[in-house]
């Protein structure tokens, strides 16, 4: 599977510049891709990133979490949320889980990795156990 040059790019922007607060990857089975669907300004919110991941299609996804540390630090963590509802079609969650490791090696720097197969998996409190 080919990652298309804007995925990195639009990644290293979060990164370096943190121009997004997320990035939503799609597979493009007839390009045989991974392309960019949707980026998410710095102003939006984790709700605004959970609702641009489809109920039933996989998905990748890029977040940059705020949060304090008990030092009363502000810090950022760069997840990456591997989204594969359970009814999702069969080939697509295979396809996304074979792709996966390819793809999260072309994105250096991220620090968390999420499975999630339903909302639940990946609400606020399972980001702020994992950042700690």
């Amino acid at each position: 599977m080919a990652v298309h040059d804007d995925c990195k790019l639009r990644f290293l922007e979060l990164k370096a510049k943190r121009t997004h607060r997320f990035i939503v990857y799609k597979i493009e089975e007839k390009q045989k891709q991974v392309v960019v669907e949707k980026v998410g300004e710095p102003i939006l919110s984790y709700e605004d990133f959970a609702a641009s991941l489809p109920a039933e299609e996989c998905r990748y996804a890029i977040y940059d979490f705020d949060f304090v540390t008990t030092e009363n630090c502000q810090k950022s963590k760069i997840f990456f949320i591997a989204w594969c509802p359970d009814v999702a079609k069969v080939r697509s969650k295979m396809i996304y889980a074979s792709s996966k490791d390819r793809f999260k090696r072309e994105l250096d720097g991220i620090q968390v990795e999420l499975q999630a197969t339903d909302p639940t998996e990946m609400d606020l409190d399972v980001f702020k156990s994992r950042v700690n």
